[in-house]
């Protein structure tokens, strides 16, 4: 079973946001990864993301809908 939880270490120990869906004394693997909070985050513009989905076609085809 794979569980995506989120949590913040106060210098101690890890304080999960939310209950784990797992019977006491399960064994589990914990695999950490910092999350940067959204306010730190720089939003992408509509430039950056129309690049990065790369999009593939016939030359003058926003010129040609019908």
């Amino acid at each position: 079973m794979l569980q995506e939880l989120e949590a913040i270490f106060d210098g101690t120990s890890l304080q999960l946001e939310v209950p784990l869906n797992i019977k006491a004394g399960t064994r589990v693997r914990i695999i950490l990864e910092s999350v940067i909070p959204d306010e730190e985050q720089q939003p992408k513009s509509f430039l950056q993301t129309a690049k990065s989905l790369q999009l593939q076609g016939e030359p003058g085809w926003s010129e040609n809908i019908d």
